[in-house]
C-alpha cells in the first residue's frame, strides 16, 4: 500500500508488483518501459527505477538491450530462498525476545488484531500484504538493521510465490492461531518458545509455495494445449 512518503517510483513498484502478484504480469511477460509508462500516465524515468527496484526484489529480470521480463524462479531456487527466509525469520524473533519494546509489542499485537478481526472480510492480496507486515514488523522490532534490510530482501523476493500459496490455503484459522502463539511468546520474551513458534509455523511453506508453482504451470500449459 502506498503512503504519502513513498516516492513515484515506488508507487509505480507498487502497482507492478501487485500486477504482478495477480498475474495481469505473468511470469515470462515483457515489461516494456515506454508503453507500461505511457499506459500509467508517467514519464520513463520513474518507470525505470521501479523497474530497478522490482529487479532487485527478483520480481523482475533485466536483459541487456531487451525489455525486462517477470521472473520465473524455478521450484529449487525458491526452496532455497524460504530456507534462507525461515532462518532469518527465526532470528528475527529470538532477537525480537531480547531486543523489542513495548511498543514494538504493542504495534504486532495491533496487526495481530487486526488480521484476526479482518481477514475473512479482505481481500486475498490485502490479507495476505497485511500478514507479510506481521513478519515485517518482528523483523524491525529485532532493533538489527542489516537483518530487517535482508529479511525485507528475501520477504521481497518470495513475496509472488508466497502470494500463491496463500491464495490456495486461505485459512485464518492456521494463520491466526499461529500468529497469537508467536505473539504471545515475543511478549513472554521466550527464545526458546518463540523460535518453536516460528518454525511450526512457516515448517510446510516451501512444500506449500512449489504446490502452488506446480498448479499454477500446470494450469499455463493447459491453456496453451487450447
Amino acid at each position: 500500500m502506498d503512503t504519502p512518503q513513498d516516492t513515484l517510483a515506488e508507487q509505480i513498484a507498487a502497482q507492478l508488483r501487485r500486477a504482478i502478484l495477480f498475474g495481469t504480469l505473468p511470469p515470462d511477460a515483457p515489461i516494456k518501459e515506454r508503453d507500461t509508462a505511457a499506459a500509467m500516465g508517467v514519464s520513463r524515468t520513474p518507470m525505470r527505477e521501479a523497474i530497478r527496484i522490482l529487479a532487485k526484489e527478483g520480481l523482475v529480470v533485466l536483459r541487456p538491450a531487451r525489455s525486462p521480463v517477470v521472473a520465473r524462479p524455478s521450484i529449487k531456487e525458491v526452496r532455497d530462498q524460504v530456507v534462507v527466509l525461515q532462518t532469518l525469520e527465526q532470528l528475527s524473533a529470538r532477537l525480537a525476545c531480547e531486543a523489542a519494546t513495548e511498543v514494538d509489542l504493542d504495534e504486532i499485537e495491533a496487526l495481530h488484531r487486526r488480521i484476526a478481526g479482518s481477514y475473512d472480510q479482505l481481500g486475498a492480496l490485502d490479507a495476505f500484504e497485511l500478514d507479510m507486515s506481521f513478519h515485517r514488523r518482528i523483523a524491525q522490532a529485532a532493533h538489527n538493521a542489516a537483518l530487517a534490510q535482508t529479511h525485507n530482501r528475501y520477504l521481497a523476493r518470495l513475496w509472488r510465490a508466497r502470494y500463491l500459496s496463500a491464495r490456495m490455503r486461505h485459512n485464518r484459522a492456521r494463520v491466526v492461531g499461529n500468529h497469537e502463539i508467536i505473539l504471545q511468546a515475543l511478549r513472554a520474551r521466550d527464545v526458546s518458545a518463540v523460535t518453536r513458534a516460528v518454525e511450526d509455523h512457516l515448517a510446510s511453506l516451501a512444500d506449500d509455495i512449489a504446490a502452488a508453482l506446480e498448479a499454477e504451470a500446470a494450469a499455463a500449459d493447459q491453456e496453451d494445449e487450447t
